[in-house]
């Protein structure tokens, strides 16, 4: 039984492993491996939950554990995957310590989430997994479009998104949850549409497409929102 209650921390510890050897690898100039170690800290922070609620071994603890886990994982290691990606193409000195303002607004939005009881159907703001996924990922976007490399790794371009991306981490913007209370097309219209965006993207490009999948996915929610509050007369 002690064994038991231990599995789901070991599985958030070894999400918080993956962020520290990711922030590891970036600072050593691997800036792909990144969004490797993103990924990978995803299946744990997945299976955490997962397991938690197959084995019924809920614990405070547990849950406190998950957020400082995540933020190491999808709030620094994507502040430092910033950071090294203006810093290897600019002479700038102090310009990239900038976007370490991400990591602050992640820490911000998984405080939030711990206490905001709205989100158990939709998220409010963009969730850290997703903002992780998509700097982490844009690497990836250059190597599969030549033609967008000069852009992606334009500083003050890479300094805006962390602006935005900050932004959109704590606003009050809700967003879609893939969360199916049943499987009709009229409940779950723009869920579909993000799951088949996002499956066409990652066909077509990669992981050179997951920031479009993530743009997408915004892009809809907020359509989502609009169409609400014009059935509801708002």
């Amino acid at each position: 039984m002690m064994i038991k209650r231990h599995i789901p921390n070991t599985l958030t510890s070894l999400n918080l492993l993956s962020g520290m050897l990711g922030i590891f690898y970036v600072l050593e100039g691997y800036i792909q491996y990144g969004a490797y170690f993103i990924f990978l800290a995803a299946v744990f922070d997945f299976l955490d939950g997962f397991v938690a609620r197959i084995l019924k071994v809920h614990s405070e603890i547990g849950k406190e554990l998950d957020s400082l886990a995540d933020l190491v994982t999808f709030g620094v290691l994507p502040s430092f995957i910033l950071f090294q990606m203006i810093r290897t193409h600019s002479n700038l000195d102090y310009v990239p310590f900038f976007v370490f303002i991400v990591g602050l607004f992640s820490a911000i939005r998984l405080a939030k989430f711990n206490v905001d009881t709205r989100q158990s159907e939709r998220f409010i703001g963009v969730p850290t997994p997703a903002n992780a996924l998509l700097i982490s990922t844009l690497p990836f976007t250059a190597l599969t479009f030549p033609g967008l490399y000069g852009i992606i790794y334009q500083p003050y371009l890479l300094m805006g998104l962390a602006l935005l991306m900050s932004f959109l981490l704590v606003s009050e913007l809700p967003l879609i949850a893939l969360k199916f209370k049943n499987f009709s097309l009229r409940d779950n219209l723009f869920r579909y549409l993000t799951l088949v965006a996002g499956l066409v993207c990652l066909i077509a490009f990669g992981l050179g497409g997951i920031p479009f999948v993530i743009i997408v996915y915004i892009l809809l929610s907020v359509m989502e929102g609009l169409m609400k509050k014009n059935e509801a007369g708002i």
